[in-house]
Parts: structure tokens; sequence; C-alpha cells
């Protein structure tokens, strides 16, 4: 599911979900590097909170659009696996074996898998990945950012997209009689609260919508990754309460929130501390991604033109993941990534890494509308929203106690 940043994100924000200790928003979202920079990976910023989402994002991205990544961009992810299969954000010295000091989580492990499933060639890495996810999956069906975590919606999706990927059907995976689809319906609210999905249960068990949780739900329940397409036109995206809705149900609802949400200004507000009422690019990504996967590319249309308007500057600074992101988010459209807003989306992602083997040029779909519209807002410095990737940095700072899903959960 910001992207949709990291699962750990989430986790953060709600304590994340919420979201975790605040954290300003910062032009700068990453740290200078404290640890050797390796050459196969994308990106320039610390790896410590991030390095196998955004490593994961890019290659699957890369796939996408037709590019054959470099052998040491994806040797290094294969290189980040735990022998028991589970990915950690990011192991500096892979030499070592993994132990039990060490924080592997679901997100990066979700991540990895559908890159490495995208890519082929990786079958008994991602098996093993898709095992140890379902080893931790929970008994409510869902799966938290940390093995034994509450499940939260972001984490969940980001799963459900793993196994599709890896050739499983989510629905029959279950543990305690309910399978993930089960999670992500207990965890979408009624009508009256616009239909949206919460990160997770507050501790006096309350649920909030979360646009970030309400983007990565539509995809989970719709049983899509990362880099989801365009579904059919829905005959109505609209919301209907009926209990706890169905799977499609609940995307119609977490869809019509979305539309909503972007109606006005063609993006989605950030929720972090010091960023009111700016925008948040990598959640309007994610949300153009559940959107067009829902109804349509039709659908997607207003955050998406916003997003060729005014990204740009976004993905430069927040690199390999923000690219990764809006690459998703032309695909999902049909948007030729090569000329997205007047930028080439994947030179632009290729140049922050070591150089693709091939490419293979695509285009196609909804195409930039040429437009004076800025709708009111100016090229922002915020870079959080990768479904996934700043929340991750939350992590650290909130101990382990939970941590960050690639998503921030922080309330709308």
């Amino acid at each position: 599911m910001n992207v949709r940043r990291s699962a750990a994100v989430l986790a953060a924000t709600a304590v994340i979900g919420a979201a975790a200790p605040a954290v300003a928003a910062s032009p700068t979202p990453t740290p200078t590097p404290s640890v050797a920079m390796p050459s196969g990976l994308y990106g320039s910023t610390d790896p410590t909170y991030d390095g196998v989402w955004r490593q994961s994002l890019a290659l699957l991205a890369q796939d996408t659009v037709g590019v054959e990544p470099a052998g040491k961009a994806v040797d290094w992810l294969t290189g980040q696996q735990c022998a028991n299969g589970a990915f950690a954000a990011f192991r500096a010295d892979p030499a070592q074996p993994c132990d039990a000091k060490l924080m592997v989580d679901t997100n990066s492990t979700a991540a990895a898998v559908q890159a490495l499933a995208a890519l082929g060639g990786h079958q008994a890495a991602a098996e093993k990945a898709v095992g140890w996810l379902t080893s931790v999956q929970n008994a409510d069906g869902g799966w938290g950012y940390a093995p034994g975590g509450a499940s939260d919606t972001n984490s969940t999706s980001v799963v459900v997209g793993a196994l599709a990927a890896a050739g499983k059907k989510p629905a029959e995976v279950v543990k305690g009689g309910n399978s993930p689809y089960d999670a992500l319906t207990k965890l979408a609210l009624p009508c009256a609260a616009g239909g949206a999905f919460a990160y997770q249960p507050d501790k006096q068990g309350k649920s909030s919508a979360n646009a970030d949780a309400t983007a990565a739900g539509v995809l989970g329940v719709l049983g899509e990754g990362l880099a989801a397409g365009a579904g059919k036109k829905a005959d109505a995206t609209v919301c209907a309460d009926a209990g706890y809705p169905g799977p499609r149900q609940a995307a119609a609802n977490g869809a019509a929130y979305l539309a909503k949400a972007v109606a006005k200004d063609g993006y989605l507000i950030s929720v972090l501390p010091g960023a009111e009422n700016q925008p948040d690019y990598g959640n309007t990504a994610d949300a153009v991604v559940a959107l067009a996967a829902q109804g349509g590319a039709e659908q997607a249309r207003k955050p998406l033109t916003w997003l060729q308007h005014h990204a740009a500057a976004w993905a430069r600074q927040n690199g390999p993941a923000a690219y990764a992101q809006l690459v998703f988010a032309a695909h999902a459209t049909g948007t030729d990534p090569r000329a997205f807003g007047g930028t080439d989306l994947v030179a632009a992602l290729n140049a922050t890494g070591p150089a693709p083997q091939a490419t293979d040029r695509a285009t196609g779909g909804l195409q930039r509308e040429d437009s004076d519209d800025n709708d009111g807002a100016e090229d922002s410095d915020d870079g959080f929203g990768v479904w996934w990737t700043v929340g991750v940095f939350l992590v650290a700072g909130i101990g382990i106690g939970f941590l960050i899903s690639g998503r921030r959960k922080r309330q709308p």
C-alpha cells in the first residue's frame, strides 16, 4: 500500500496509524547516509529504514515499464533476504546471518516478493518469503508491520499484493478461520464515516478514516499489488452500507471516499505535523492507482492531472520510491511514464541507481491535459508519501514498538 510509503510509516503513524511520534515535515526526509552505500542500491539517502522498500519499488516500476534492471540491483535485493525468508528494512552486512535483534517486517518482505515475482527467475526466494509471511499471519486474517503486531490496513494490503503476485489466492490464505479480506473489511468504515478504511483502531477501539490506508485498502480488497492496472469502469463508485461490506463493495466505498477527497483540488492533504494544508504527493499517487484499479482510468483523471502538473520536484527530491509511485500512477491510468507532465519518469528513476540492462519503450493511455490550472498549490518539499516510504523513518524514533509500514498512518 504511500508508495503506497511504506508500511512502516503507517505503523509509526498510528502508533502510527495513527502515527507514531510526531515527526515534523522536512524538505530532507532522509538523513545523510550513516552507512556505506552499496553500488547496487537505488537512491543516495540513508537506507537504514527503507532500503529494501525503495529498491523493491524501483525494480517493480522498471519491470512495469519494460526496463530490465541491472543485475547487481537485483542481486542486492535478493542478498537482503534472511534464511527464514523474511526481509528487514536494511541489512548493512548481508554476509552476517539474521539474528533475533534484526527487525524483519511484513512490508519490506511483501514489497520484495512483488518485485521478485514480477522480474521472474526468483521463485524460490519469493516462495520462501511468502512462507514466512503466512507463518506470521494474525488470527483475524491480517498482518501488522512487525510479526505479532496488530493487523493494519496498509500491511495487510501490501501482503495481499505479494500473495497475488506469487500466484496465491488471498481468500484461501486463512488463519483462525479468517482471510486477509476478512481483516480488511472489518477495518472498513460505514458510509456515515465516508466509507474509508481505518489504519487500525486506536487504544479505545475507535477507528478513524485514513486516506493513505484507504488507498492501500482499496487495492487490498481488490487483490491487487502496488503496480495494479486499470480495472473495468465501475457501474457506480458510491458508498453503500450493509454490515461489513464484501470486498467488492468495500473497494467501491473506499474509492468513493478518495474521489470525494480529491474532487476539489485534485490532491490529498498531508496530515503530518508541520505540513498542514500541504499536498501529500505520495498518497495522491497511491489514490490514483486505487481509483483506477477500482473504477477505470477516467475515475483517476483529476488527481493524475494534478500530479502531472506538480509532482516532478517532489520526485526529484525524494528519489526512487517517489519516481516508482508516479510510474505506478501512470501505469494504472495508461499514461506514458516517459512524458509525464514533461518529465521522463523512467529515465529519472533509472538515473537514481545502476544503469539497467535494457529498456523497452511503451506509451499509451490518458495523456497530460494542457491546462493552466495549478489547483492553487505550488510544488512542495513535503515528500511524505510513498505508500509507504517516509513512514519508515518513523520507526526509528518509535523504537520498535512498532513501526512503519510503508504508509503513514496518520489521521486524515
